[in-house]
């Protein structure tokens, strides 16, 4: 039976109806972690490094897709709320013409600027032309890729979850199954996983707009409209928090690099990279759920009901937290096969890799939150206070580690090499502090008295963290 935005959502009716978001964020992860697995293990650990250097690049071009879908689908979603649904269907498909121009000039750039970026991070010798050659195919289908980001928050907002999943889904496979084909059989090597990938994407981010083009049973059609720069610069605020988040982590994420080459080399790299591929997937779940829920907090919020916001929003809390805990305790219990099934080859690899995940998955008892909070406020149309949050988590806490480990003698315990996974913890640290005062009437009752426990809960994760690095 089909759930509409407009319904009263029980727990189980919400789960059914973001299910399909948080299995297609999964399937959007294995992107880039089959690409490491068949890389990892066919092609070897210097390939992995091009791919984990490269990556974070990636990714932070593409954060424009992730921009508007999340802040464009809360203003149609609105829309669509306040039964404006011509407008809804303007607006839509205006911010998908602009994703796709975005995302071609940012193709360009990236494949003139890579050699230059990759050899800032470090990379040398075969290193740099593995990641100057994988960029670049990847670049190919960063428009499909940004397009794909954006349709599934459409998706949903058309009412259409299922069928983003199939989708996804099918990207998913196409990749899965010709990076088997080109790596695995035929020998292509790193080249082999950037075409694969290539591939996927463009089913993922082309079939949409043949589905939307055409007369459909969903709330939204793809047609003709006009530049409305008042939306565009409101979805952008809307959709900020999602871009400072992408573009945080992979500025991190490549500042990490940069260290890690420097202490312990390719290595350093290959085994921060695996923990990433693993981290994708289990953030996946908060991320979908995120970009479920979403659409359905922006409708009634344009409704005006208040009620119902409430109620999403005590039930969305407690999921997350229940999720968390058994990531965190999963995380533990997999810690050693997940590492060994990219990096078995390699024991001083493996055994860095396994004892990084076991510190970093501490993290997953509070990310959740983080990600949630950051969409529910975009949701509200609250772009501004969403976009502090990420940048918050990120940059202070983090840079303070860039800084000492740069203009700063290093010491030389062997905790420190895991910093960079630590700081993930002690980061969020700063996010909560953003929201102490942030109230949207009396739902955020509620967020306070959570955003008290998650502190108690961070600086647990601190000390124990320092007592097992003694």
């Amino acid at each position: 039976m089909k759930i509409q935005l407009s319904e009263h959502f029980t727990y189980k009716k919400l789960l059914r109806f973001v299910l399909p978001s948080i299995i297609m964020m999964i399937f959007t992860s294995i992107y880039s972690v089959v690409d490491g697995l068949f890389v990892s293990n066919f092609v070897g650990k210097t390939a992995l490094a091009a791919i984990n250097l490269t990556l974070p690049i990636i990714m932070g071009l593409s954060a424009l897709g992730f921009m508007i879908g999340t802040g464009g689908s809360a203003i149609v979603a609105r829309m669509l709320g306040e039964k404006k649904r011509e407008k809804a269907n303007e607006y839509f498909s205006m911010l998908i013409y602009v994703t796709a121009i975005g995302g071609i000039l940012l193709s360009i750039l990236g494949t003139i600027f890579i050699p230059a970026i990759a050899s800032l991070l470090g990379a040398k010798g075969q290193l740099l032309s593995n990641c100057i050659l994988y960029a670049r195919l990847s670049f190919i289908s960063m428009p499909a890729f940004m397009l794909q980001n954006v349709f599934q928050s459409f998706f949903v907002t058309a009412e259409k979850p299922h069928l983003g999943l199939y989708v996804v889904i099918a990207a998913g496979v196409t990749n899965m199954v010709l990076d088997f084909l080109f790596v695995g059989i035929l020998g292509f090597g790193l080249a082999g996983a950037a075409l694969a990938t290539v591939c996927g994407e463009f089913i993922g981010g082309l079939f949409p707009i043949f589905y939307f083009t055409r007369k459909n049973s969903s709330l939204l059609r793809l047609g003709k409209t006009h530049w409305n720069g008042h939306v565009l610069l409101q979805t952008c605020i809307n959709g900020s928090s999602e871009l400072m988040t992408n573009l945080s982590s992979s500025i991190m994420n490549s500042l990490y690099n940069i260290q890690l080459m420097k202490f312990a080399g390719e290595n350093g790299v290959a085994a921060y990279g695996t923990m990433m591929y693993i981290n994708f997937i289990f953030l996946a779940i908060f991320f979908g759920y995120s970009i479920g829920s979403a659409p359905v907090i922006s409708y009634h919020y344009g409704a005006g009901n208040q009620d119902e916001l409430k109620n999403l929003f005590r039930k969305s809390l407690r999921l997350i937290g229940t999720w968390g805990i058994m990531l965190a305790l999963l995380s533990q219990l997999l810690a050693a096969p997940l590492s060994k099934l990219f990096v078995g080859y390699d024991a001083e690899l493996f055994a860095m890799t396994e004892h990084g995940f076991r510190i970093y998955c501490l993290a997953y008892l509070i990310n959740g939150f983080n990600i949630f909070g950051s969409s529910f406020f975009t949701a509200l149309n609250n772009g501004v206070i969403s976009a502090v949050r990420p940048s918050a988590k990120y940059s202070p806490c983090n840079l303070r580690y860039f800084i000492r480990r740069n203009f700063l003698p290093a010491y030389p315990s062997l905790s420190d090499y895991y910093d960079p996974f630590t700081s993930n913890i002690i980061g969020n640290q700063w996010n909560l502090e953003c929201c102490r005062n942030c109230r949207i009437n009396d739902i955020m009752r509620n967020y306070h008295f959570l955003h008290q426990a998650k502190k108690k809960i961070s600086l647990c994760l601190v000390l124990l963290f320092n007592s097992l690095s003694k």
